[in-house]
C-alpha cells in the first residue's frame, strides 16, 4: 500500500492518523509481508493481530493462518472495514483496547497459547510489553514492532546503559530475537525514529534458571523494579529504599547469601542473580 494510496483511502473515509492513538500506518506492502512471514504461521493457526489499521498486515496474515482475530482501538477504522467489507472472510475484527483485552479468555477461546502480531502505537509499547510478561503463560509468541531503541533495551546485555528492569523481567519468561529494521519512510505519518520488529518467544521457566528451583514471581518483580528504581545506588541501598519494611542489614545478608556483592549496581547482575536473590529474600520474608 503506497504512501499516496494510504493518504487517499484515509481522506476518502474522512479519517486521519490520530496522535492520541499514536497511529503510523504501514505504507509498503513488502514490509508488511516480511513482518507476517517472520511469525512463521501455518494454515491451522489462529493469530491475534493488534492494530489492524488499513489492513496491510491483516491481508498476508489471512493467507498464512486459518483465522485472524484483529484487535483495533480506532472506531473509525473498524467502521471503515465494516462498511467496505474489505477484509478476508477468515478475519474477525474486534473494536477493543488490547490493554483491556482479557488475554486468558482469548486463550480459552482459541484453545491454544496465543500467537500475536502487533504493529503497536509507540505510546502503548511499554504497558503492552508488561502485559505480555504478566500473562506470559497464555502466550506462545509475539511478533512486535517497536521503536528501535526500546527493542534494543529488551535485548541489552548486563553492564550496558540499555540494560534495565524490562530486560530482566522479559528474560525471566521469554527469548527475544531481532527480525528486521523498519525505516520511517515505511509509514504514514513518518515517525522520527527507526523501528524494529522483534519476536518474543515465551516459555514457562527459562532453562538457565530451572536449576535454582521455585521462586516467587511477584517478589522477583519487586526485587528487579526496586534494584533498577534507583540504578545509580548500590544494590543494598536500592533494595533498602524499595523494601521499606525490611532491615538494611538483613537485606545485605540476603545479598551476600546469594553470592552477590552488596556494593554492586543492578545493571551488573544477570537474570540468575536476581532469581537467586529473590529466593533468599523470600525465605527472609
Amino acid at each position: 500500500m503506497a504512501y499516496q494510496q494510504t493518504r487517499k483511502i484515509l481522506k476518502k473515509e474522512g479519517l486521519a492518523p490520530k496522535k492520541r492513538l499514536g497511529q503510523n500506518f504501514l505504507v509498503h506492502q513488502h514490509t508488511a509481508d516480511r513482518i507476517a512471514r517472520s511469525a512463521d504461521l501455518d494454515k491451522t493457526d489462529t493469530v491475534i493481530e493488534v492494530g489492524v489499521g488499513l489492513g496491510a498486515l491483516t491481508m498476508p496474515l489471512a493467507t498464512m493462518a486459518e483465522k485472524v482475530i484483529g484487535i483495533e482501538a480506532d472506531s473509525g477504522i473498524v467502521r471503515m472495514h465494516q462498511k467496505q467489507e474489505d477484509l478476508p472472510p477468515n478475519v474477525v475484527l474486534r473494536h477493543e483496547d488490547i490493554l483491556k483485552t482479557n488475554l486468558p479468555a482469548l486463550k480459552d477461546e482459541t484453545q491454544a497459547r496465543l500467537k500475536i502480531v502487533a504493529n503497536l502505537p509507540y505510546s502503548i509499547s511499554s504497558p503492552f510489553l508488561f502485559r505480555l510478561i504478566e500473562f506470559s503463560d497464555c502466550i506462545h509468541f509475539a511478533v512486535v514492532m517497536l521503536q528501535k531503541e526500546v527493542a534494543e533495551r529488551l535485548m541489552a546485555k548486563p553492564g550496558t546503559k540499555a540494560y534495565g528492569a524490562p530486560t530482566v523481567l522479559l528474560a525471566s519468561c521469554a527469548d527475544v530475537e531481532p527480525m528486521l529494521l523498519v525505516k520511517p519512510a515505511e509509514f504514514h505519518p513518518k515517525p522520527k525514529v527507526d523501528s524494529m520488529v522483534i519476536k518474543i518467544s515465551f516459555f514457562p521457566i527459562p532453562e538457565r534458571v530451572k536449576s535454582i528451583g521455585p521462586y516467587d514471581k511477584k517478589l522477583f518483580k519487586r526485587v528487579v523494579n526496586a534494584a533498577f528504581g534507583q540504578r545509580r545506588k548500590t544494590l543494598v541501598n536500592a533494595l533498602s529504599a524499595g523494601f521499606k519494611t525490611s532491615n538494611k542489614q538483613e537485606i545485605a545478608q540476603c545479598i551476600q547469601q546469594a553470592d552477590i556483592d552488596p556494593g554492586i549496581r543492578a545493571e551488573r547482575l544477570e537474570l540468575e542473580d536476581f532469581v537467586r536473590l529473590s529466593s533468599f529474600l523470600q525465605n527472609k520474608e
